[in-house]
């Protein structure tokens, strides 16, 4: 059970790279958006989006080696979750 563990959570820190690698920037809602400010600390949220997403919608967009971080570190996991289950 512990080995089927470490292979899901391995594979789903691979995709979350995967998902990192593939987009540039996530916009969030705007109830999101001042939870973030309001836990960070951050100033106004002012609107980012070329698309019109309203005011008070805040764009994040994750460091390009957040993805490949994720993706090393979830191959590394499935791996040994591989491993695991063959070997016991």
């Amino acid at each position: 059970m512990k080995h089927q563990a470490i292979l899901v959570a391995g594979l789903l820190l691979f995709l979350t790279g995967v998902q990192f690698r593939l987009v540039e920037s996530f916009t969030l809602s705007e109830r999101s958006s001042h939870f973030v400010s309001a836990q960070m600390g951050g100033g106004p949220v002012q609107q980012q989006s070329l698309w019109g997403n309203g005011p008070g919608r805040k764009v994040v967009e994750p460091p390009r080696w957040l993805g490949l971080a994720l993706m090393s570190v979830g191959s590394v996991l499935t791996l040994k979750g591989i491993a695991l289950n063959r070997g016991g």
